[in-house]
């Protein structure tokens, strides 16, 4: 099990807490303002510029013509290749690969050999395992999907069909005290409502809940409980500070070249559109921005406007080095669809950007937005697509913690995404009481690895106000590690 990044291909802390890195500033010139491309909502119907258009090749070759027709098409595409870029070629054999993809298949319809969707067997197959609890080996494989949300007295008689609609989850998200006290009432000592009450006057993070890890929480045990220790502080836990701390650790904002953009490393930057996300993290570095203020912070704001993103969009283009963007905030997934298509869109746009990141710490706290917000996933899905189609890389960049925030609506979310081309890479932070054992590091990575979310990093956790409990030594790290 490594602890310490696994690709170094991305360093920048695409959620709240990771491990920090040298940097370099880069200070460069802002280009002349230009409108970047109009986009028009999904539901509208609107076509994107990079769409591959809609080829009709039934009827155009016979099973005994297919390879010859393959061969045919290859070889009068390279033939005028010459006269075109690096770029444009990448992008024209991309285009012909899908192209070729879509006569294969139809070529194995017409020879009735094309077996049936793989999406109607997928989930039947994982489901059919059928792995024996009391053995260790399999536990990995096991995904509860019990009504766990009916243990919560106010959602007794939600349905799952409620439970697993997006506008439910956002609806019940828990932002005040005095809710999550109603909510829990009876579950917990009072004593315990107190111990919140006053952790919550020192934190630097607001409160915000959604019903799943609410729902998720074990309010038996809730002082030990790897959830709750994400995301609900306590007066009796809390540490004191690193005497080294400070509220922006990273030292992002002086890295800063423009608002919303910051630009640690030669080749790659992080793009912040947003300062809003579905839950709030206790330790977020991003602290000094996220969730609007505290008793103890008043925040810096992130603006989710396109008007405002055009300097950033403007910098990139004039810093041809930068190849790799990671669009985090706040969340991804708070992102209009028609704004992530924007977004997306407009990086795909330049030609030295080759790799983009959505980090998003939903699929982990809501994951059902991914089956019933089908707008913003379609949205993913179709900019996924496009940098495909141009020889680009897109990923969605997830956060999972702890095994205890999968369960079934997790494993359908993200094989949805699988299904549809969507690759996961998942960022772990090393948390005290949540994953700082061999034995729950493991089950998290084989777990992940059984939805085919990539284990991307494991960071080490950074200094975040009011987090002290939860930080690891790093000789304790580096005996994890071993």
């Amino acid at each position: 099990m490594i602890v310490r990044s696994i690709n170094k291909e991305s360093d920048h802390n695409d959620f709240g807490s990771t491990g920090s890195q040298l940097s370099t500033n880069k200070n460069g010139s802002k280009a002349e303002m230009i409108q970047g491309p109009k986009i028009k909502t999904l539901s509208g119907g609107a076509r994107s510029k990079y769409n591959t258009p809609n080829i009709s090749l039934r009827g155009q070759h016979t099973s005994l013509e297919h390879n010859d027709t393959v061969a045919m098409l290859r070889n009068k595409l390279e033939s005028k290749l010459g006269a075109l870029s690096d770029d444009e070629r990448n992008m024209v054999r991309s285009s012909l690969d899908i192209i070729l993809s879509a006569m294969e298949i139809l070529n194995l319809k017409e020879q009735n050999k094309m077996p049936e969707p793989v999406q109607k067997h997928a989930p039947r197959l994982m489901a059919d395992i059928g792995p024996d609890e009391s053995d260790k080996q399999f536990v990995h494989r096991i995904f509860r999907k019990d009504a766990f949300w009916q243990k919560i007295p106010a959602f007794a008689k939600v349905t799952e069909a409620e439970f697993l609609d997006v506008k439910f989850q956002n609806k019940f998200t828990v932002r005040k005290l005095d809710r999550l006290e109603e909510l829990i009432h009876g579950l917990v000592e009072p004593a315990f409502i107190e111990d919140v009450r006053q952790g919550m006057e020192e934190a630097p993070m607001n409160l915000s809940i959604s019903p799943y890890l609410l729902s998720l929480i074990n309010w038996a045990d809730p002082y030990n409980d790897p959830l709750r220790i994400q995301f609900i502080p306590l007066r009796s836990r809390r540490a004191i500070d690193h005497p080294k701390l400070t509220l922006d650790s990273l030292g992002e904002q002086s890295h800063s070249p423009v608002p919303g953009l910051v630009h640690r490393y030669p080749d790659k930057v992080l793009f912040l559109p947003l300062d809003v996300c579905p839950v709030y993290c206790r330790f977020c570095t991003r602290s000094y921005a996220i969730g609007g203020d505290t008793g103890t912070v008043v925040k810096m704001k992130f603006k989710n406007a396109p008007q405002q993103w055009h300097d950033a969009f403007e910098y990139i283009k004039a810093h041809p080095e930068i190849e790799d963007v990671l669009v985090s905030g706040g969340d991804a997934y708070m992102l209009a669809p028609d704004r992530m298509m924007f977004i997306g869109e407009s990086l795909l746009s330049i030609p030295h950007v080759r790799r983009m990141r959505f980090a998003s710490k939903g699929p982990a706290v809501m994951p059902m937005k991914i089956l019933s917000d089908t707008s913003w996933t379609e949205a993913l899905i179709s900019i996924v697509a496009q940098g495909r189609a141009m020889g680009k890389e897109v990923y969605l960049h997830t956060h999972f913690n702890s095994p205890n925030e999968i369960t079934d609506i997790t494993r359908r979310a993200l094989m949805h995404l699988f299904f549809n081309g969507v690759k996961v890479r998942n960022q772990t932070v090393l948390i005290k009481g949540v994953n700082d054992t061999a034995d729950e590091m493991v089950h998290l990575i084989k777990k992940l690895s059984y939805m085919n979310v990539q284990p991307y990093y494991v960071y080490q956790h950074d200094m975040v106000q009011g987090t002290e409990d939860l930080r690891t030594s790093l000789s304790e790290t580096i005996e994890l590690e071993k």
